[in-house]
């Protein structure tokens, strides 16, 4: 198996409201897709939105689940300041603050969101390396 990730989906409740967020709040770029699912274009991976029943019933599990889902998505930014700003882009876009940027027990500086469904975002600046796109992409 080669080491890679190609696509992440998220199982969600309300597809228009998701679709809102990512799209009009965050400004992912939503590529043409069938009704029931959303498939956005990311710096080397794509994004893909699922009803949270159709998803479950695909994979054959149960749809029930609550709290702590044990994933967390990151997106790396450049400096401290981006941070923060970052944070309140999403906020602004309907995101929940759940950590609010400060200094990271590992050296950096990190704070979390979530989305409207509960998923947990990271977002982090890593002064010791580099870990996104070029500035090319």
């Amino acid at each position: 198996m080669k080491p890679r990730i190609s696509m992440i989906t998220l199982a969600v409740s309300d597809m228009e409201k998701s679709v809102d967020f990512y799209q009009k709040g965050l400004g992912f770029p939503r590529m043409d897709s069938p009704p029931e699912v959303a498939f956005f274009t990311l710096n080397g991976t794509w994004l893909g939105l699922f009803g949270r029943e159709a998803l479950a019933k695909d994979a054959g599990v149960s749809s029930e689940g609550s709290g702590y889902k044990g994933v967390t998505l990151a997106y790396n930014v450049a400096t401290e300041e981006e941070v923060g700003t970052v944070l309140q882009e999403a906020v602004k876009a309907g995101a929940k603050l759940i950590k609010p940027a400060q200094k990271a027990f590992w050296g950096g500086y990190h704070g979390y969101f979530s989305d409207p469904d509960d998923h947990l975002w990271e977002v982090a600046y890593n002064p010791f390396f580099w870990i996104g796109p070029t500035d090319e992409e």
